[in-house]
């Protein structure tokens, strides 16, 4: 690290790793989180640019196949003109800054503008593409030594720097960036150069993200099987005895939802969760909300409720959306949890009681069925609930809550701690994939939801959903909400949950590949 007190700011070279949002450092996540501008190529996983402020500025001058949207000339004048104007920069770039990826041109760079700054390495392509795909570059039996060479360095016959005759002499696993275009070229140079055509090698595109493929063989044959799969930049090679492992220590490959391309449409705060677990099952994940959520349009109830805490016997709360809302008002008003005073807590579901957990609090009531019925039928059967009871909901939410509770007898309070708004903005990207029919499930967690989707998706995209896409039900009620729109339910969870709709489609896809 080079520091200088003469200038302001500072920028982070920040390694984000190959692409699996995993495997960017916690190191890298706590500069993310304080950056006033983040500069990001393009192999750099763009769910990053979330864990930076919502007044952060965010600046692509990705570079990829050979074009470039920003020449490296600029972004090292960029990096010094914004540290230099008293800001916290990062500059965010795929695998790791100083393994092929220029970060030593914009350290010097830095260093020569008297800008204070940090390397914040990341988990490089050619030790995690391969490793996602059973390789390990080295092994006691079989490697004991690893070189990692640029594919883009001059011609393999001649010109650049790359010594062709060492390389192939090396006694050990070789490992190429930025290579896939010229990979004939390339296996064609090695065996001329003395290494056996027999060599086992392995070409990773995309390594260690959903849509990675891997194509085995050997120096001989590699570059014909990669032209027949049709494989693209950006890719690494892996030539040595090692690459034979991929054949049995292979796991990536094996996970229950690879090659499933899905869409979630849950709000952008409510879909990490399902998202993380979906990834870790080997899904491709498009995330298209289809909600907004927001705060009421007027505190003014909330607060009266807040103030009058003490005559509750029940909060009950039906989303984590309400116990989030509604914690962040108490205590935005200076108060603690000793407001709730003696009042009991339930909750809808599972999820729901998870996020009370998170504020240190347990549910007292949590019904066996994540739905509305159940809830008031569960409080029904304390005889404390006929006392008072203050709903903490959505506006415009379901009514069968409040009837059952009016029915039985019950007083309460119906108050709404957010609301949800129809999503317009859509991701065009996404829009574009389901208009293509590139998604294999749509996934769906609420009547709102379908509605939304179906009223303001283009008509292109909607002809697509629960029909060439397969359309992935949360509960009965949104099934019988999609099939009001004349849509086939592919699969329903067994039970109301996230967890429930990702089981579900499980299910289907192994039964689907069992046949």
């Amino acid at each position: 690290m080079a520091e200088t007190r003469s200038k302001p700011g500072k920028v982070y070279l920040v390694g984000a790793g190959p692409g699996d949002p995993g495997l960017i450092t916690v190191r890298g996540v706590e500069v993310l989180r304080g950056a006033d501008v983040v500069v990001y190529d393009s192999l750099a996983n763009v769910r990053f640019l979330g864990l930076a402020p919502a007044t952060a500025e965010r600046i692509a001058v990705g570079k990829r196949h050979g074009a470039a949207c920003m020449s490296q000339e600029s972004i090292n004048e960029l990096l010094v003109a914004r540290a230099a104007a008293g800001l916290v920069v990062v500059r965010l770039k795929g695998g790791d800054p100083f393994v092929f990826g220029r970060g030593g041109e914009e350290a010097a760079a830095l260093q020569a503008g008297g800008i204070c700054f940090e390397i914040v390495p990341g988990v490089t392509a050619g030790v995690a593409a391969p490793a996602y795909a059973g390789i390990p570059v080295t092994h006691r039996d079989y490697a004991s030594a690893v070189a990692f060479v640029t594919g883009h360095e001059g011609d393999c016959k001649s010109g650049g720097t790359i010594d062709w005759s060492a390389l192939a002499r090396f006694p050990g696993t070789l490992v190429f960036y930025m290579s896939v275009s010229r990979l004939a070229e390339l296996t064609a140079t090695l065996i001329a150069e003395g290494v056996s055509p027999d060599t086992p090698a392995a070409a990773i595109e995309r390594g260690a993200t959903p849509t990675q493929r891997c194509v085995r063989g050997s120096l001989a044959d590699v570059a014909g099987r990669s032209r027949d799969a049709g494989l693209k930049p950006p890719a690494v090679i892996v030539v040595g005895r090692v690459a034979s492992l991929g054949d049995t220590l292979h796991w990536f490959d094996d996970r229950p939802l690879v090659g499933q391309r899905v869409v979630v449409t849950r709000p952008v705060r409510q879909a990490a969760a399902m998202v993380e677990r979906l990834e870790s099952l080997g899904a491709a994940v498009l995330e298209l909300p289809a909600l907004v959520i927001e705060p009421p349009a007027d505190w003014s109830r909330v607060d009266r409720a807040i103030a009058e805490l003490n005559g509750y016997d029940w909060l009950v709360f039906t989303s984590a959306n309400g116990v989030n809302f509604f914690f962040d008002r108490l205590f935005g008003t200076g108060r603690d949890v000793r407001a709730i005073g003696a009042a009991k807590l339930a909750a809808i579901g599972a999820a729901t009681a998870r996020e009370l957990d998170r504020w240190r609090l347990r549910a007292d009531l949590t019904p066996d069925e994540a739905n509305s019925e159940s809830l008031v039928a569960s409080l029904i059967a304390q005889q404390s609930a006929r006392r008072r009871v203050l709903l903490l909901r959505a506006e415009q939410a379901r009514e069968a809550l409040p009837d059952g509770l009016r029915a039985a007898g019950v007083r309460f309070d119906d108050v709404a701690v957010y609301r949800s708004v129809d999503q317009t903005a859509w991701d065009a990207a996404v829009v574009e994939q389901l208009e293509r029919g590139d998604a294999d499930w749509v996934t769906i967690t609420s009547p709102r939801t379908i509605h939304c989707l179906m009223t303001h998706l283009p008509q292109s995209a909607c002809e697509r959903i629960g029909r060439t896409v397969k359309l992935a039900s949360i509960s009965p009620l949104t099934s019988a909400a999609a099939r009001e729109h004349g849509l086939t339910v592919s699969v329903e969870a067994a039970t109301a949950s996230m967890d429930g709709l990702v089981d579900a489609m499980v299910r289907c896809v192994e039964r689907s590949r069992a046949v």
